[in-house]
């Protein structure tokens, strides 16, 4: 059976998630009438400390509704160069809320107060106006990297401090918050608006909320209408995001452990190095000269072990729901076997 990396949103509703969307009471989400909405979106709210939350269909469109509600057109929004605002939500912030992104360059993903001031543009008629600063928690291409809490905040009271809105995409805040023993609220003390996925680590098939204050998510709520994210008898999917947020989020850490595993069977082949994770994410840097990640990722898949090459020289494999431990030690024998064949046509 083909042991697939590549991403945690390939988990599958489990039996038990199943059940409880079968059974899911509903009712229509455009008039605030769904009561299963509304118990996840109260649940939301309360885990991240905030007035009130909203329930999206994706975590890519709950990253763009908390930038437009922060912002104008025009406006700038200030993050790492690899942010998935920036990397993977195909121009929205450009296309659909008319912001220009000033980037941020670091190895991991994290970045300083001082850093953010060198990107804030001069207050005249030449430049955007300075208005979000966006960070990433965990961050995916810095290889599910844990912010420093402290960091958080001093990025947040930094930006606040100079009138700034602060956002966070926390896509994958429950794996930081379970590598830390912390929770989501712990985080969010100095943020604006934070967005989380329920389609990754927690297994449901669809969907994110956000969280902010109440005048900030009833904006969003008109922008999720207007960029057509409006949902009717939604509770079968809130029921799934409810069941991975109340059965899912404390066997996270079974994945951070079996990114360690990984890593270190990685490690031990010789032909990719990868530094120990602090989650779910493993980034393996090929070292071998003339081997590319793609080649790498083509072998792997003849051993039926899926992962992403995510630049010439590196790969992305991803700990979730799905697998488990014994497939994880499987894919690491794969990566081993693959490693020895490649360093001998090396030779």
């Amino acid at each position: 059976m083909p042991i697939d990396l590549r991403s945690d949103t390939l988990t599958r509703p489990t039996e038990a998630m199943r059940r409880a969307m079968a059974s899911a009471e509903v009712g229509d989400d455009t008039f605030k009438e769904d009561p299963t909405v509304l118990r996840l979106e109260a649940r939301m709210a309360e885990l991240t400390g905030k007035e009130a939350a909203l329930f999206v269909p994706s975590g890519h469109m709950g990253n763009q509704l908390c930038l437009r509600a922060l912002s104008q057109p025009g406006d700038s929004v200030v993050c790492h160069s690899f942010a998935h605002i920036v990397a993977y939500e195909t121009g929205a912030m450009c296309a659909l809320s008319g912001l220009q992104p000033f980037t941020i360059d670091s190895d991991d993903g994290t970045f300083t107060p001082e850093q953010v001031e060198r990107r804030l543009q001069r207050v005249d008629i030449h430049c955007p106006r300075n208005r979000v600063v966006a960070m990433e928690n965990t961050h995916n291409r810095g290889g599910g990297t844990v912010w420093p809490m402290e960091q958080v905040r001093n990025v947040g009271r930094f930006a606040r401090g100079r009138g700034l809105s602060v956002h966070i995409d926390g896509a994958r805040l429950w794996n930081a918050c379970v590598a830390t023993d912390t929770r989501p609220c712990d985080w969010l003390a100095e943020v604006d608006t934070v967005s989380m996925c329920f389609s990754k680590g927690l297994g449901a098939p669809v969907g994110s909320a956000i969280a902010g204050t109440k005048d900030l998510v009833e904006r969003a709520r008109f922008f999720r209408k207007q960029f057509g994210g409006q949902m009717r008898q939604a509770g079968v999917l809130a029921a799934a995001a409810l069941h991975g947020v109340e059965r899912h989020w404390p066997r996270m850490a079974e994945d951070h452990a079996n990114a360690k595993l990984l890593a270190g069977m990685i490690n031990e082949g010789g032909l990719l190095r990868c530094t120990p994770p602090q989650t779910n994410i493993v980034i393996a840097e090929v070292t071998a000269p003339g081997v590319t990640a793609a080649r790498v990722a083509a072998a792997l898949a003849e051993h039926d072990v899926h992962v992403l090459a995510i630049s010439d020289r590196q790969i992305r494999a991803v700990m979730h729901l799905d697998v488990s431990a014994e497939q994880v030690r499987r894919a690491g024998e794969a990566f081993a076997r693959v490693a020895a064949a490649l360093q001998a046509e090396a030779a």
